[in-house]
């Protein structure tokens, strides 16, 4: 049975729907894809149905990552029963990740992503590059790269 992954950032246009094709990238290259199954959502819907950030998926594009997810809202309904791993991507999606949940089961499955960082360690969110220039999207990227591989190391 595939273990479930889903990444939670405010949009889902930028740094959450990067962490998913990220960890998509190391479950190919790793040949995992019979183990593992990504998503991504946002705490907000105002993006639902957008493609992610052009300049993100630009940036992304440059490391062989292609962001091809479409925006969409976090369900607490169906999401806390579908996934069996939620990552934040700042303190503040953790956060409200944890005011939707419905249970300690819920609970028990929210986790931040810079939790599996090694030589990025010393950032406890990752950035919202939205409103920066191309540094912010470049560190994004070298955050999620450092952080989903410890995550997919701690998975097997």
């Amino acid at each position: 049975m595939k273990k479930r992954l889903l990444f939670v950032c405010l949009g889902n246009i930028c740094r959450s729907p990067s962490a998913e094709a990220v960890m998509n990238g190391y479950i190919k290259a790793n040949q995992l894809g019979d183990k593992f199954e990504c998503d991504s959502a946002g705490t907000g819907g105002w993006h639902a149905g957008d493609k992610a950030d052009e300049r993100m998926r630009r940036h992304a594009l440059r490391r062989n990552y292609n962001l091809t997810s479409i925006a969409r809202k976090f369900d607490a309904k169906i999401d806390f029963d579908k996934f069996d791993l939620i990552f934040g991507m700042d303190q503040q999606n953790v956060n409200d990740l944890k005011v939707l949940a419905r249970n300690e089961a819920d609970l028990k499955k929210i986790k931040s992503i810079t939790t599996y960082c090694s030589h990025y360690s010393n950032y406890s969110s990752v950035p919202d590059p939205y409103y920066g220039g191309d540094d912010g999207f470049e560190l994004v990227l070298d955050i999620l790269e450092d952080a989903c591989k410890g995550l997919l190391n701690n998975l097997t």
